[in-house]
């Protein structure tokens, strides 16, 4: 996502070989979605390479393949398990969290396969966990069960939240597009770890988007207060302004919580002169 084209001459400078791109990212974010890692497993040269562009407090939550998740649903995935830690070994206190999306037609019914596969991972990542089954959201019993099953290895629930996209029909081929495609559940606001991650999406109407996220500004606030340290990603259809929504976020919250630390001083797009 650090090389999303709309954001290259205005936020990111441009050209910019493939081993600086993440690096120029890492001075407007201090964390990233490892969506790639969704579609196959990277070379270990390729995560050696992002380690060197981040600094060791830089948050990568990286996603299991999909091979993992979609495809075996989480059975009999040893070896392509073992390929995935291999690779993101470089990573080192880069890795916040292993995220474990799984798909829609994953079901309480399926929470004890999940059980099974996190009581197998290394405890040395931690995990999130992420369902789209309307019946975790709506069934208390299977919020319940797949919370003790969380519980078990310390496992954190990753919300997506899409209330705010969905509260109108959409107005641009961005959000027609999402519309199809992102899931509809309700807004579920908390935390089973100190390692909370909030996925959220907006609209592509910037003042829609900060609207529809105050509600996040407190539950993030209050879990700072209690010493969480939580990780939110800022989404919109088109994400072309997501840098700047993260870093408006950011500032938000900051101005409740003053002591937390500001985010890096971006890189400018255009090199430096004299005159």
């Amino acid at each position: 996502m650090w090389a999303h084209t709309p954001w290259q001459r205005r936020f990111l400078p441009h050209p910019l070989p493939p081993e600086e791109r993440l690096r120029s990212y890492a001075t407007w974010c201090n964390a990233v979605e490892g969506n790639t890692t969704f579609y196959a497993t990277p070379p270990r040269g390729t995560v050696e390479s992002w380690a060197r562009q981040t600094t060791p407090d830089f948050r990568f939550v990286a996603k299991l393949p999909k091979t993992i998740t979609h495809e075996r649903r989480l059975t009999g995935v040893d070896e392509e398990l073992r390929s995935f830690l291999e690779a993101i070994e470089p990573l080192g206190p880069r890795a916040h969290a292993l995220w474990v999306q799984l798909p829609g037609s994953f079901a309480p019914g399926d929470v004890g396969a999940l059980a099974g596969f996190l009581r197998r991972l290394p405890r040395s990542y931690r995990y999130a966990v992420e369902v789209r089954h309307r019946a975790f959201f709506d069934d208390a019993r299977a919020e319940r069960l797949l919370e003790t099953a969380l519980a078990g290895v310390d496992a954190e629930w990753i919300p997506f939240d899409t209330t705010a996209f969905f509260q109108s029909p959409p107005t641009s081929d961005d959000e027609r597009d999402a519309w199809t495609r992102k899931p509809r559940l309700p807004r579920r606001s908390s935390a089973l770890t100190g390692h909370p991650i909030v996925r959220y999406l907006g609209r592509d109407d910037t003042a829609r988007t900060i609207e529809g996220w105050r509600p996040w500004i407190g539950t993030v606030t209050e879990w700072l207060r209690e010493g969480r340290s939580p990780t939110v990603f800022i989404h919109t259809p088109d994400n072309a302004d997501a840098l700047m929504l993260a870093r408006r976020f950011h500032e938000e919250v900051r101005a409740l919580v003053p002591e937390i630390d500001p985010l890096p001083e971006p890189m400018p797009t255009e090199p430096l002169t004299l005159f």
